[in-house]
């Protein structure tokens, strides 16, 4: 199929030289006398391209390239025109013209010029197609109240260059909240960098963030940009920021409240523009009030909170998710789609998922990898999967029928403990750190309720 290129212009005499001449190069042609015309052709048949010029009776190119613009933002618009001047090249290049060609026309610049917008229009159908692809595939997946109400909120605040603060415990899906919230923001043409605050050393952090200069410390052999840095005009994403030391996060805090820096070594100070995107697992206002984290930080970035519920707040959502996952998996392997028993499905249903969507996912990785046949059936699922069987706990409901206090909150943190330390790895200091006790305190506790950690 050829692309059509609409040609509006009062001189019937350029008109009809520029049809013979493009109908010639392979295009198919339209035409229309003045722009209420062009707007009618452009209504019913979309063109790929216009060739639009200035000075028409009526409505003149400039308020037809707004009008075509408004309602066809996709179309390409190459302006030509007697009367060029600085002052109009500036105006429609600001209104989306793409290219302005003077006469008397050149066909070679004509040529030019419609083959390097018709590239231009392929290259953004090409990106529209990706950003969409992209979007569907870090969708999130669900229906339930909580989920409903969390798309609702990132619908509303990706709209905005406002700063968000996201929160939920490991697993929840932080990270495809944020990226979602870029996607579907204003800058989603623009870089998206992601920092993880708890993976870089305190020594490396600056450097990191900040980028250096060449020889500004041992190792520095050449020059380095920053995360900021690589991050202007686009998006920058702060993941597990409550990890950061104090010195650090007033580093940041000034950065944020600036929007300047310096980097290593360096003595130039560079001015970036970004939106903040920060995540944490940690419950701040309590890191707050141990002194481990600062207030005023926690002000400038916590302009929109939200918060990313925990699967078992959700469970309706899992199979939604288990039948995602599965056809992720087939997908990637390349192999025959597995099926999962109902009975599998509302056993994993009673489970408490401390580990979130993410221990969720790695589970059906690991089933449909080790499991031979067709259908995952309840026999598949791991004992520790299994209420019933599952060590030490007991639903929570079973807490309402102790009747002593003591006893009561003893079998709830048990259970609590359990889940956390199992989701952090059985890492004992970082379940310390994210349930906000101190390490010896939980060794303390370990010890009493003889959970082995």
């Amino acid at each position: 199929m050829f692309p059509s290129v609409l040609i509006v212009d009062d001189e019937p005499s350029i008109v009809q030289s520029l049809k013979g001449l493009l109908s010639d190069e392979g295009f198919e042609v339209l035409t229309a006398p003045n722009g209420y015309e062009a707007l009618k052709v452009i209504e019913n048949d979309s063109p790929d391209l216009v060739l639009l010029d200035i000075w028409m009776p009526g409505i003149d190119g400039i308020e037809t390239l707004k009008e075509i613009k408004a309602n066809n933002p996709y179309i390409q618009v190459i302006i030509i025109t007697g009367h060029g001047n600085v002052e109009t090249a500036v105006k429609a290049t600001k209104l989306g013209a793409f290219d302005l060609i003077e006469k008397p026309l050149s066909i070679d610049k004509v040529i030019v010029g419609i083959n390097n917008a018709l590239n231009f229009r392929r290259l953004e159908e090409e990106n529209r197609y990706l950003r969409k692809k992209t979007l569907a595939k870090n969708s999130i997946d669900g229906h339930s109240p909580r989920i409903e109400e969390l798309k609702q909120k990132i619908a509303a605040v990706a709209s905005t260059d406002t700063w968000v603060l996201i929160t939920g415990e490991n697993g929840t899906g932080k990270e495809l909240v944020a990226r979602t919230i870029y996607q579907l923001g204003i800058r989603a043409e623009k870089p998206f960098v992601d920092v993880n605050c708890a993976a870089i050393p305190e020594e490396l952090i600056e450097s990191e963030l900040f980028g250096h200069e060449k020889g500004a410390f041992t190792g520095a052999t050449t020059k380095k940009r920053g995360k900021f840095e690589l991050a202007n005009e686009g998006t920058i994403f702060l993941d597990e920021i409550g990890d950061m030391s104090l010195k650090t996060q007033a580093k940041i805090l000034r950065v944020l409240q600036e929007q300047q820096f310096q980097r290593v070594g360096g003595s130039r100070v560079l001015s970036v523009d970004v939106r903040v995107i920060a995540a944490t697992n940690k419950n701040l206002a309590l890191e707050i009030e141990k002194g481990t984290f600062r207030e005023d930080l926690y002000y400038r970035l916590n302009v929109v909170p939200i918060e990313v519920p925990a699967l078992r707040e959700r469970k309706e959502d899992i199979p939604v998710l288990v039948n995602h996952f599965l056809d992720d998996c087939a997908l990637q392997n390349r192999t025959h789609r597995k099926d999962i028993d109902p009975e599998a499905l509302d056993m994993l249903a009673t489970y408490q998922w401390p580990g979130n969507v993410r221990e969720l996912k790695n589970l059906i990785e690991r089933l449909v990898i080790l499991v031979p046949g067709n259908q995952i059936t309840v026999n598949d699922v791991p004992p520790s999967y299994r209420t019933e069987t599952a060590p030490g706990k007991k639903p929570p409901n079973d807490y309402l029928a102790i009747d002593d206090f003591k006893n009561a909150k003893k079998a709830f943190e048990e259970i609590y403990i359990r889940e956390k330390l199992q989701a952090n790895g059985g890492n004992v200091s970082q379940t310390a750190r994210q349930i906000g006790v101190g390490r010896s305190y939980l060794h303390k506790k370990l010890k009493q309720l003889n959970v082995q950690g």
